[in-house]
């Protein structure tokens, strides 16, 4: 068994044009997972060398319980990137179990105006309970989701706020097993919010 927690912040002055600033976003996500599990994220605050940069990735199989709080902010005066995570894993070797399901419940949402892209699918070996709520406007996104399945499930976000700016965000997800998702992401230069943990 591994048990760990990482906390990593960086904090920088900045003077950007406004249109080159990279869009501001904030994460909350936990996950349980009882068979395979492949995880990357990557967050920065300029591209290049310059700015703030932080890579996160596990992959592997047996039993997973981690907790990340992730943020990328960044204004006239500001460059800052940060990452919480507390994780304990049980490595096992896993064989995803022979199935003839066929069903798929697949989501994708983009904001244009933010510069935000969430998606999920779910290739549903048994069950799948889910509940997903998201809110767009022009200044802000909320991608709020709560799933539980057998089976797998795949998901990914970019938070680019246009074409001449840097992703200040990536997150590709893959599930296989039985899991547990619950993650809420919030995009938008307007208000970067705090909100508790699901």
């Amino acid at each position: 068994m591994l048990l760990f927690a990482f906390s990593l912040a960086t904090n920088m002055m900045a003077t950007v044009a406004e249109d080159t600033i990279a869009q501001n976003f904030t994460e909350h996500s936990w996950v349980f997972v009882n068979g395979y599990m492949d995880e990357s994220r990557i967050l920065q605050t300029q591209s290049g060398f310059s700015g703030q940069k932080i890579v996160l990735g596990t992959r592997g199989s047996g039993m997973a319980t981690r907790t990340i709080d992730s943020e990328v902010y960044r204004d006239s005066n500001m460059d800052e990137a940060s990452l919480t995570i507390s994780a304990d894993y049980d490595y096992k070797p896993y064989s995803p179990p022979l199935t003839q399901g066929d069903l798929k419940n697949a989501l994708c949402a983009k904001n244009y105006q933010v510069g935000s892209v969430y998606s999920e699918t779910y290739y549903i070996d048994k069950d799948l309970i889910k509940d997903t709520t998201i809110y767009q406007n022009d200044n802000m996104s909320v991608y709020q989701i709560s799933s539980e399945i057998q089976g797998t499930a795949k998901i990914g976000t970019r938070v680019q706020k246009n074409a001449d700016t840097v992703p200040s965000y990536m997150m590709h997800g893959t599930y296989v097993g039985y899991a547990q998702i619950r993650s809420e992401t919030i995009v938008g230069n307007s208000s970067v919010l705090t909100l508790p943990c699901p």
